[in-house]
């Protein structure tokens, strides 16, 4: 199984409260709804087929709980992310005690990142994390995200959680493909390719030498 997170992100990295002004004031937070801005039908056409391929659902606490409230009112059968949500297996990270009404759901409450690796290794198909920052960061650091798909709003927030924080060693990745929106919006498909490669600049050449790239 394959773990792809997906995220809405500013140019300083945010992901907090990107759908509006009160969608996530914890830890003071006062400058929500940046994203919306830029928001139009392309951006959403392309979300929607970055979704299409889940085959099971990974969130945080935070994010499972709200999507929770929304996502089984919409009962549409034409709304496909609505009927892949609220139909599919998810798993939520949670030290807590999680209401799993919406189901089916699984609570991950201890070593989450082992639970991860071993849906990885004995799954199939593509475990999708929407949202869910915090877990996404730690699930970076422990290298086991294989594709991000992120759309990045020409903005700078100033304020707020970020998703790339600081990691073990250097993570590599591959654009598979970009996108620019009318609205303004840069969609970005990257694989994992491993070990971040690094290399010494010299003027005039463009073959640079690398070292710890994946495969060596």
């Amino acid at each position: 199984m394959r773990v792809v997170l997906l995220n809405f992100l500013s140019l300083d990295g945010v992901y907090q409260g990107p759908g509006s002004p009160d969608e996530d004031r914890s830890g003071g937070f006062d400058r929500g709804g940046w994203f919306v801005p830029f928001v139009d039908a392309v951006m959403e056409q392309r979300v929607e087929e970055w979704a299409a391929s889940a085959t099971g659902f990974l969130f945080g606490r935070r994010t499972y709980e709200e999507f929770s409230t929304v996502w089984p009112t919409i009962t549409d059968p034409a709304d496909r992310n609505a009927a892949r949500l609220n139909s599919l297996p998810k798993y939520v990270a949670a030290s807590a005690s999680v209401d799993t009404a919406w189901g089916p759901a699984t609570v991950l409450n201890q070593d989450v990142e082992g639970a991860v690796a071993a849906l990885k290794q004995n799954g199939s198909g593509e475990l999708q994390v929407h949202g869910s920052g915090r877990l996404g960061r730690s699930l970076l650091a422990a290298n086991l995200v294989d594709e991000l798909r992120i759309a990045i709003a020409p903005v700078i927030v100033g304020q707020g959680r970020k998703l790339f924080g600081e990691a073990p060693a250097p993570l590599g990745f591959n654009l598979l493909s970009e996108e620019r929106t009318p609205a303004g919006l840069l969609m970005c498909r990257f694989e994992n390719s491993g070990d971040g490669a690094v290399g010494t600049y010299i003027r005039g050449q463009t073959n640079l030498s690398v070292a710890g790239s994946a495969g060596e």
